[in-house]
């Protein structure tokens, strides 16, 4: 019995992980041909856009575009500013409500763990107006400050709700021989809780940064100044009403994803961790 049960797990955390490894593939898949395709010729890109560039195709003409034509260092250091600011921030205070809703019972903890994880069924584009008003009346439009602010209330719900799942496993001994020795909430939260749950806080990072890095609306919304720029919204300088100059949008786009695979990379394993570990118990 304990056999069966024994590889029972193993065999649902081997469809996990291959299906993991499928759907990387797949979402890889339009990665791949945006980076083939930055590196040819306009003709190249239409008539073969799903081979590799040959000694006819090849053309770096669009990363030249890009870094002469464009101020793109200045776009990328704001894309790095806000997402990582505001990825802190997600990770802080979500971690920090988690812990709240997880460890101590109260009446409307219920109401309040559903109020907070609203956000992930409502989605935050519907308060365009009203946050643009908002943003106009404190004097926040064309700075950073706004996205920021806006993408920590867009990235909360999720972290909330992942993690106050995660926490109500760590184990209740631990914590209590934390206050036991004179730890505050706070220590037992950073040193003891926090480094249990790190697969989960990967996983959050990961997909709270990938909707922040690639977003256009709000940018377009509330920093389409030149100087507040971010990547995604720098690369429309290449789209013209008329004609578009394909060989610098994907070479920009391109240079744009590698902040995303490489984050990616360094966090698959805790991310796998993460997404499998309430599977394979």
């Amino acid at each position: 019995m304990h056999l069966d049960k024994k590889f029972s797990h193993i065999g649902r955390s081997i469809f996990i992980h291959t299906f993991l490894i499928c759907f990387t593939i797949l979402a890889l898949f339009p990665m791949v041909i945006v980076i083939i395709n930055s590196f040819k010729t306009r003709k190249g890109i239409f008539r073969e856009p799903l081979s590799f560039p040959t000694a006819e195709t090849f053309s770096i003409k669009g990363y030249e575009t890009v870094i002469t034509g464009g101020d793109f260092q200045l776009y990328f250091t704001n894309s790095f500013i806000v997402t990582s600011v505001s990825l802190f921030f997600i990770l802080l205070f979500g971690a920090m409500a988690s812990y709240a809703l997880s460890e101590y019972r109260f009446k409307g903890n219920l109401f309040m763990g559903l109020f907070l994880a609203f956000g992930i069924m409502i989605p935050i584009r519907l308060g365009t107006v009203a946050i643009l008003k908002l943003m106009v009346a404190t004097g926040l439009v064309n700075t950073l400050t706004a996205l920021i602010l806006v993408y920590i209330a867009q990235g909360l719900p999720l972290c909330i709700f992942i993690l106050t799942e995660f926490m109500k496993t760590v184990s209740d001994d631990l914590k209590n021989a934390g206050r036991i020795d004179g730890l505050s909430e706070y220590r037992i939260l950073f040193t003891l809780v926090i480094p249990l749950i790190r697969p989960a806080m990967a996983t959050v990072a990961v997909f709270s940064m990938i909707p922040i890095w690639n977003d256009l609306w709000f940018p377009l919304i509330l920093a389409s100044g030149e100087e507040v720029k971010t990547i995604t919204l720098g690369a429309q300088n290449f789209i013209g009403q008329y004609l578009t100059n394909w060989n610098a949008v994907l070479a920009a786009l391109s240079l744009a994803i590698l902040p995303v695979v490489i984050l990616y990379l360094i966090f698959s394993r805790q991310l796998i961790r993460g997404i499998t570990s309430g599977a394979v118990k």
